[in-house]
């Protein structure tokens, strides 16, 4: 198990980390596999459930923490779960990839402290705040409380950054591209 490696992507709304998952995703297809995380939140958009989440009811989230399913789990926002499931990484161990993980602070450093020697935790940061406030309220996916929610979050999920292997600012998307690839890259080619 000791050759199973694990990426993690963390960092507050709107840094950037969902994008630069979907990068590497499409740079290294047969060597990462994306760990599709469980939530209770309602889907967004054109979201598939099995592609971009797990889509749980509150009740079925807590049957599985009871049932000591998931590797790390959080109530993230008032009634708003989220969570890794064992079996999620399992299944892209299985097809021989590393796993690669887009995850909320809490969640990534979570899984590094499970497995401090397979991962790789990249903290991924908006050059400031103003920045930061800015890429959130041009997504235009949530109402203003939620959208204030996520704001007033950031900048404790910021102050965690040193707690992670390497931290990426990601103020000029190219650059974020190569930095993340060659880190990943780096780490895959590591013993």
């Amino acid at each position: 198990m000791d050759t199973r490696k694990l990426i993690i992507f963390s960092g507050p709304s709107g840094s950037g980390k969902t994008t630069i998952v979907r990068h590497l995703l499409k740079i290294y297809p047969d060597r990462l596999g994306f760990s599709i995380s469980a939530t209770t939140r309602k889907k967004r958009g054109s979201e598939e459930s099995g592609k971009d989440y797990y889509y749980l009811s509150h009740e079925e989230f807590k049957n599985r923490i009871q049932k000591d399913e998931f590797l790390e789990w959080e109530e993230v926002y008032s009634g708003r779960y989220y969570g890794t499931l064992k079996s999620e990484v399992v299944r892209l161990w299985q097809s021989g990839k590393a796993v690669l993980f887009d995850l909320d602070v809490v969640g990534g450093l979570a899984i590094k402290r499970q497995f401090p020697e397979q991962t790789l935790a990249i903290f991924v940061q908006p050059p400031n705040l103003e920045t930061l406030i800015e890429r959130l309220k041009n997504r235009k996916t949530e109402d203003q409380i939620a959208l204030n929610k996520r704001i007033d979050k950031a900048p404790a999920e910021m102050a965690q950054a040193k707690f992670f292997d390497a931290i990426l600012i990601n103020d000029d998307l190219e650059q974020a591209f190569e930095k993340a690839s060659s880190l990943v890259s780096n780490f895959l080619n590591s013993d």
